[in-house]
């Protein structure tokens, strides 16, 4: 059986009643509606991917225009409206202060800032980004831009970055427990990074939307949306996140010390998600890295191999737009998959990666994924993974602007996945 990572997930349940519930980010040992999830290659049901390259009305897609200009605009507007909502542009009041600034963090190697990302006019919401910047450098340097799952003193034990301050707990939620700093230090390995000449921004995904579902009044739904009715088609939560990156990104576009041209989106597990669906929908960003992102991100969801759509938004109904529920046990009747997800990052560079154990996350059909967005990267001239046999735990294949590995273990991400990443960076960002 593979390793099982717990997490402490708050779900809204019906009735009013908030609980606690151990909610697996990997592994879940509660399938959706008593159904046994699949991890048998023999039992996925035959299946037929989309062809991103052939538009709603049959004709082939031949060239990097009629990609732009007809099949990209479709694709973008089915994933909005069928699974994760239509994503607001910048608010009119957006603007940054920052509020803190440290410049001899990790012993001199770096300067933080703590940045106040305001989402309107009168503040009354804002994401607290923080930043690092190696003092090294000569001039503005690339960056990975991430979201945090605890906080962002949960990823640094170092006294002066800043913990939540009561309103911000309050925002958070009524189940909001400050975690210790450093707790999830190993998955940010700050000193690593900026060794490699990288600066890095992370924030707490709660100060964009918090991840329970109450109907989409907390977060950024709350404030943007006021009263106005929700539809099927609606923003939720991975769209919030995602929405939360391009507004990170829109201050590191005007930090002297970054080179905002040069910002690789990350994110691992659900977050992975997010990273993918950010960086679909915002072409400023130069890279893209899908870590561990299973069911809703990089993996196939027809191969209906570990977690499924109806499983996931039986568990996460707010992660995804309501239109999507529609497919929970019809994986069949999507009109599209999630390499063509994917296929929406070409031609930037694209890292999607897997862990061995991590089933639940169905690395092969993550891996599978990846190739089949091959063509349209084929489009531009540019080189892909299409090696049909997945690498074995410890491997990885990299073609042109395409990347994978398979770390071996469970679901997470540590040194061995941001080393990799870094030099697939390293290729493309300096």
């Amino acid at each position: 059986m593979p390793i099982i990572e717990f997490h402490m997930k708050r779900i809204l349940l019906t009735g009013g009643m908030t609980a606690l519930l151990l909610v697996l980010s990997c592994l879940v040992s509660v399938p959706a509606r008593g159904q046994q999830p699949n991890y048998d290659e023999s039992k996925v049901p035959s299946y037929t991917l989309p062809d991103p390259l052939v538009r709603e009305n049959g004709k082939a897609v031949r060239s990097r225009r009629a990609w732009e200009r007809k099949r990209r605009p479709e694709l973008l507007s089915l994933f909005s409206d069928q699974m994760f909502g239509v994503v607001p542009p910048a608010p009119e009041g957006l603007h940054f202060k920052v509020v803190k600034v440290v410049s001899d963090a990790f012993g001199g190697l770096a300067t933080m800032k703590e940045v106040e990302v305001c989402f309107d006019a009168d503040e009354t919401q804002s994401l607290l980004l923080l930043l690092f910047v190696p003092n090294a450098a000569s001039g503005p340097v690339p960056a990975f831009l991430g979201i945090n799952f605890r906080g962002n003193h949960a990823t640094t034990d170092e006294p002066y970055v800043s913990l939540p301050s009561e309103e911000r707990m309050r925002r958070y939620g009524p189940d909001y427990q400050c975690d210790p700093r450093g707790v999830q230090q190993r998955r940010w390995p700050y000193r690593d990074i900026l060794s490699r000449g990288y600066a890095v921004a992370t924030f707490y995904t709660g100060d964009v939307d918090p991840d329970y579902h109450d109907g989409f009044h907390n977060g950024v739904h709350g404030l943007l949306d006021g009263d106005k009715p929700r539809t099927g088609s609606s923003w939720a939560t991975i769209s919030a996140w995602a929405w939360g990156l391009s507004r990170a990104l829109d201050y590191l576009e005007t930090d002297p010390d970054v080179d905002g041209a040069k910002v690789a989106v990350i994110g691992h597990s659900r977050l992975g998600k997010t990273a993918l669906w950010a960086g679909a929908t915002d072409p400023r960003f130069a890279l893209v890295i899908s870590n561990n992102s299973g069911c809703g991100g990089a993996a196939l969801s027809k191969r209906c191999f570990g977690e499924t759509v109806g499983r996931i938004n039986q568990v996460f109904p707010h992660w995804f737009c309501d239109n999507f529920k529609q497919y929970g046990g019809k994986e069949d009747t999507l009109p599209f998959d999630q390499h063509e997800l994917l296929a929406l990052i070409a031609p930037r560079p694209l890292y999607v990666a897997s862990a061995s154990e991590d089933l639940w996350a169905d690395p092969h059909g993550e891996y599978l994924s990846l190739i089949h967005a091959a063509p349209v990267y084929r489009l531009y001239g540019e080189d892909a993974v299409t090696t049909p046999e997945m690498p074995a735990p410890g491997e990885g294949r990299m073609a042109g602007k395409t990347a994978y590995h398979l770390r071996p273990g469970p679901h997470d991400i540590n040194i061995y996945d941001w080393s990799r990443y870094m030099d697939f960076a390293d290729r493309f960002l300096k």
